[in-house]
This record gives structure tokens, sequence and C-alpha cells, in this order.
């Protein structure tokens, strides 16, 4: 299953890219990140059978295995692609929300949209690391 990270605004050469490209590298699912500006720019179009998960402050603030059990449920069921969306400064409407099977947070924060981009990278590698029975999560 593709992992797919459409995020506004250009992150550029800085230490969360840094991350992000670590975190994104030791996935050994595929995994892309498409960049748009912060307003207008075409978003890719969306399989039907893809899964599409905001990040937004309305969002569940789910534990790590919460969301691990998510994306590998949605891989068991076949679907090819999870796409995590980030918005720009605004965030979401209602309208995009609706179309979203999982609106995700990473708590009561507000994180800048930089930020956000490399928490979601170290948890998409947390998740594929719980589903293989990696070592890399602990909890307690």
């Amino acid at each position: 299953m593709l992992l797919h990270i459409v995020a506004r605004g250009r992150i550029g050469r800085s230490p969360e890219a840094e991350l992000v490209d670590r975190y994104l590298k030791r996935i050994n699912w595929p995994t892309r990140v498409t960049e748009l500006p912060d307003t207008g720019g075409k978003v890719p179009p969306l399989d039907g059978a893809a899964r599409l998960v905001l990040l937004d402050e309305l969002g569940e603030n789910l534990p790590s295995r919460a969301l691990a059990a998510r994306i590998g449920g949605w891989r068991d069921d076949g679907i090819r692609e999870t796409r995590f969306m980030i918005g720009a400064a605004d965030g979401f409407g209602d309208e995009e929300r609706s179309q979203a099977q999982l609106l995700l947070s990473f708590g009561r924060a507000t994180w800048p949209h930089m930020m956000a981009r490399a928490m979601l990278a170290e948890q998409l590698w947390r998740s594929v690391s719980i589903l293989a029975n990696h070592p890399y999560h602990r909890e307690g």
C-alpha cells in the first residue's frame, strides 16, 4: 500500500525536511510526498478505493497502535493508497472533512505545518514497524 503525504507549503532544505526524509527512508512500503502551494495547485486524483486521512485539529487523537491497526486493516482490505493531507494555515473546511475516512489530530496543541509533516512521517514509520513486529515501538 502506498503511503502518500500531500501537504500545503514547501518544506525546502530544513531540519524538518531531514526528519521527514529520515523516517520515510526507513519505511519498506511505497511512500510519496506531494507538495502543493499554500493556495491553488492541483491535488493528485484520488482512486476510489483509496483512504483519505486529514490532519485536523478536530480529529481523533489516536494512540500509535490504534493508528497502525487502522492502516493495517486498510492494507489487509486491499486498499492501494492511504493519502494523508496536511492543509494550509486555515486547515480544512467541512466539505473536505466530510470526504475523509479519518480525521487525525496530534493532540490539542497547534503545530507548525512542517513539524506536523515530520511527526506524521515518524508515526507512519512507527505504524509500519508495529505491523511488522519491529521493536522500535515501546509502550508503557
